[in-house]
């Protein structure tokens, strides 16, 4: 403490109850285990500053962006001194010509599209909450969009990161592409933390588009949604977003917020570009999904419409979380396209031979698709169901040649499906974090045992 203090000073760093509880947990169902102390860098200089007192001292370091994770990635299992970048969040440099922005990991992914849509510039990775950059690129974040702009490590050109002995990194540069040695940028995104403390990151930054459609339809089964978005992707349309929910996720959404969309599977898609380019997207997608058998096709072009048609889907989770003395966790797996309509049914199947109340959704444009199950945590016999459903999810999604999570992270909840996916890789992870982190200081306990 007496030591932070001299190196930061005093008012970049925290003991009390209240700091220490908002840095104990994140938004997943894994026990919140307190810091020791919370430290709000403000610089580079200030993360080398710390890092030298932690390895003077042996103590651990877990980096915390906004909390929103959903794997227990800020989780500082070892206690220790949990690392808060809420006071780094400015723009470095922003090359409007060349289509980049350089940011502090602070600044989440709504301040810095504030700041650059003045520009007619926007950053499309959008997970749904208001994640930090820095959060977002430690788990290889995706979303909505990735079935048009993939996820984080598609995005990031060029990272600054402390490493656990104090030396400062760049692992890219400002280019579009390189075959310039090892590629360190895929080897720090998504390592949640482990590997260094990132500093500063450069974003490839897209032309806002002339205009949006957004549309949604029905299905009879969640098999049929999902076979609809593989048409579609078969067709060539690069669509920007598309989303199912199943008919037990809307009839969830209005309960909670007393709506009326159709109580059915349902498929949510956006069409992005020139005005033509949209509507005539639109318009071929609509033959597509007619053909397939869809039913309420809708459509909407202004930003309050495709806000409201899209609300069923912004809501999800939410309509879930609020039901009263229950709990909820959930799985995120991403297979092969061709995998995906077979893995939607099977998860499904499970969640109705459970009888918890549960929904499965997600970005099927990429094969990527989440459950949610509600479950009293008080009933042991509920608690063991979810926890079934999720694993036999996993485990299927392997099988067929899937990842345990396509977006989440592994975090706490996935390291025990490590060794299964990768076989002898992980030996390999391992010794990287031998090697860029001998002892284990950077927060620990995650990815693998």
């Amino acid at each position: 403490m007496i030591e932070l203090q001299a190196c930061i000073g005093k008012e970049k760093l925290s003991i009390s109850e209240g700091n220490r509880f908002r840095h104990s947990k994140d938004e997943s169902f894994h026990s919140p285990i307190e810091p020791d102390i919370v430290v709000f860098p403000e610089s580079k200089q200030d993360i080398v500053n710390i890092l030298t007192v932690a390895n003077r001292f042996d103590i651990p370091i877990t980096p915390f962006g906004t909390g929103s994770g959903l794997d227990g990635q800020a989780i500082p299992v070892r206690k220790g001194i949990s690392m808060n970048f809420e006071r780094m969040k400015r723009i470095i440099s922003l090359q409007q010509e060349d289509l980049t922005v350089t940011v502090q990991p602070g600044m989440t992914r709504l301040e810095l599209n504030r700041e650059i849509n003045r520009h007619g510039l926007y950053f499309p990775i959008d997970p749904g909450a208001d994640a930090s950059v820095g959060g977002m690129t430690a788990t290889n974040a995706s979303g909505t969009t990735a079935v048009r702009y993939g996820s984080m490590k598609d995005q990031v050109l060029n990272l600054e990161v402390v490493l656990a002995d104090g030396k400062i990194i760049k692992t890219g540069s400002n280019a579009k592409k390189s075959s310039s040695g090892y590629h360190l940028n895929s080897l720090f995104v998504g390592s949640e933390g482990t590997l260094g403390i990132i500093s500063e990151i450069t974003l490839k930054l897209h032309g806002i588009p002339e205009h949006i459609i957004a549309a949604r339809c029905t299905f009879d089964s969640p098999k049929a949604c999902a076979e609809a978005s593989h048409a579609v992707l078969m067709s060539g349309i690069p669509v920007l977003r598309m989303e199912m929910v199943d008919a037990n996720s809307i009839q969830q959404v209005n309960a909670y917020g007393e709506y009326q969309f159709p109580e059915q599977h349902s498929l949510f898609l956006e069409f992005a570009g020139t005005r033509n380019s949209a509507e005539e997207e639109a318009t071929v997608v609509q033959e597509i999904m007619e053909d397939m058998g869809c039913e309420n096709w809708a459509r909407a072009s202004s930003s309050k419409e495709r806000a409201e048609l899209w609300r069923a889907r912004h809501e999800l989770s939410y309509a879930f979380r609020h039901i009263k003395g229950t709990a909820v966790s959930g799985s995120d797996v991403c297979v092969p396209i061709s995998k995906l309509a077979d893995l939607v049914v099977f998860a499904r199947d499970q969640l109705e031979k459970s009888g918890l109340v549960g929904g499965v959704f997600g970005h099927v444009g990429d094969g990527n698709f989440h459950t949610i199950i509600v479950y009293d945590p008080s009933d042991v016999t509920e608690v063991e169901k979810a926890d079934t459903i999720n694993e036999k999810l996993v485990l299927k999604a392997i099988e067929v040649g899937g990842t345990c999570t396509g977006e989440h992270g592994v975090g706490l909840g996935k390291m025990k499906y490590q060794e299964l996916e990768h076989g002898p890789g992980v030996e390999v992870m391992k010794s990287i974090k031998s090697l860029l982190d001998p002892h284990g200081r950077l927060n620990p306990g995650k990815i693998f045992h």
